[in-house]
């Protein structure tokens, strides 16, 4: 049977490459982002189907995603990869800027995932992936809204794998390091590791395809150093990472 998945996110970055990654598998994509020009483009390939979407807008993916099942019928994976950030937003509390990060990066994937869920559940399989970050390990400086809204969808992703596993549908959780894409290019220091988004999709499509970990992390010589980072105690961690900050 012809597998199928559908990706949001998919104009730019890990989105993008992922769509392109599971085409050349031979699987049937549907795209979803805000940029239909870009998405009409990679609907050339003929595995790729375009479906213009702004993840904020809550009727409008239940609308998509309906759209997506009466072209589709089925899907076996849904990746949901929309994001955004903006580094000069993050220096300081700006209430709005925060608010509307919170809105795409964590809201924007709850309405996707809501919009699946009885479908999954009564198709007792698949898997929905929700692209988080090792930003939302622990708090990080410079980090006001895009870490807050990654931790975020990693607890979010957490508390719905119990329910989700009842139906024998699997929730993952995909937490990429430094990857070279639109939104990295902002930073303005160097980024250690930095990995290509060619890179990241074929982790991305290896772990999705071929593992039953929960979460997806990469690359291992940063996600590792990240995750011992998570569990010292508060005094040793904060004590750390200000002597990074110093440097």
């Amino acid at each position: 049977m012809e597998k199928k998945i559908w990706i949001t996110g998919a104009s730019s970055g890990i989105g993008r490459a992922v769509a392109e990654k599971f085409a050349k598998e031979g699987w049937k994509v549907a795209i979803s982002a805000r940029r239909k020009e870009i998405l009409d483009e990679m609907a050339k390939n003929p595995n790729i189907f375009s479906f213009p979407l702004d993840v904020t807008k809550e009727d409008q993916v239940n609308e998509v995603f309906s759209k997506i099942m009466e072209n589709f019928k089925y899907l076996d994976i849904c990746f949901f990869c929309s994001g955004t950030y903006n580094p000069k937003y993050e220096q300081k509390i700006d209430a709005k800027k925060i608010k509307s990060t919170m809105d795409t990066n964590f809201l924007g994937t709850v309405h996707c995932v809501k919009s699946v869920e009885s479908f999954f559940k009564n198709k007792k399989s698949g898997q929905i992936s929700i692209v988080s970050s090792v930003a939302g390990y622990r708090g990080l400086p410079n980090s006001s809204g895009y870490g807050p809204s990654k931790a975020a969808l990693t607890n979010f992703a957490e508390s719905i794998y119990f329910d989700f596993k009842k139906y024998n549908v699997k929730i993952s959780v995909i937490s990429p390091g430094f990857i070279k894409t639109p939104l990295t290019d902002k930073n303005e220091f160097k980024m250690p590791f930095l990995k290509s988004t060619e890179f990241a999709a074929e982790k991305i499509y290896e772990g999705l395809t071929n593992s039953k970990s929960f979460e997806i992390d990469f690359p291992k010589q940063l996600t590792l150093i990240l995750k011992f980072l998570r569990i010292l105690p508060y005094k040793l961690y904060l004590f750390l990472v200000g002597k990074l900050v110093k440097r």
